[in-house]
């Protein structure tokens, strides 16, 4: 499999970066039941955007699925805290920038024991960065800030908060384990080959 070209954007992106929209749309359906279905598909998508592809692609992706999301499942949470889409997407986007600075060069390296070493650890601080930046704007500020203090809603920041923060750090770090097997089983097959 030939690595794309930095910051290319042309057909091949755009479709690529549609299929794994449409993965990321089918998984939302299911947001409702748990978020341990959706969150680790988001996450692998966004993180197989930029190994398969590039970085704007998967830019474009961590700002198009918390959109997505809310119009899929209209979470009460984010209709009452509307600042929460754009910090959403701010988490997407620092996990994403830190996959392409230290994951995209060794995305296509040989298989080994080192270098699944490193990629775990790799993988433990891009989604430590994500759920930092998700639990310090969320959490930590979003949420106590403008959660209205009457209503049904207040009762449950805890969870929240948790939800923003630690689930955040498990669901990427799922993610990244489902990237592991797929990109194990497509990385060395010409399925993602440019096609010239």
């Amino acid at each position: 499999m030939k690595e794309t070209k930095k910051g290319k954007f042309g057909a091949r992106e755009i479709a690529f970066t549609a299929l794994l929209l449409a993965v990321c749309l089918v998984s939302q359906l299911f947001k409702n039941m748990s978020v341990y279905i959706t969150g680790p598909v988001i996450n692998a998508c966004l993180v197989l955007a930029v190994f398969a592809v590039n970085l704007p692609c998967a830019l474009c992706l961590s700002i198009i699925t918390p959109v997505t999301a809310f119009l899929i499942t209209g979470a009460p949470v984010m209709s009452a805290v509307p600042v929460l889409i754009p910090l959403i997407m701010l988490g997407n986007c620092v996990l994403v920038v830190c996959v392409f600075l230290l994951m995209k060069r060794d995305a296509y390296a040989k298989e080994s024991v080192k270098t699944a070493v490193i990629y775990v650890i790799k993988a433990v601080i891009c989604s430590g960065a994500k759920a930092a930046v998700m639990g310090l704007t969320i959490s930590l500020w979003a949420l106590p800030t403008f959660l209205p203090m009457e209503g049904p809603l207040r009762k449950n920041i805890g969870v929240f908060q948790n939800t923003f923060s630690i689930v955040q750090l498990t669901t990427a770090l799922i993610g990244f384990a489902y990237v592991y097997v797929i990109w194990a089983a497509v990385k060395h097959t010409h399925i993602l080959d440019k096609q010239d």
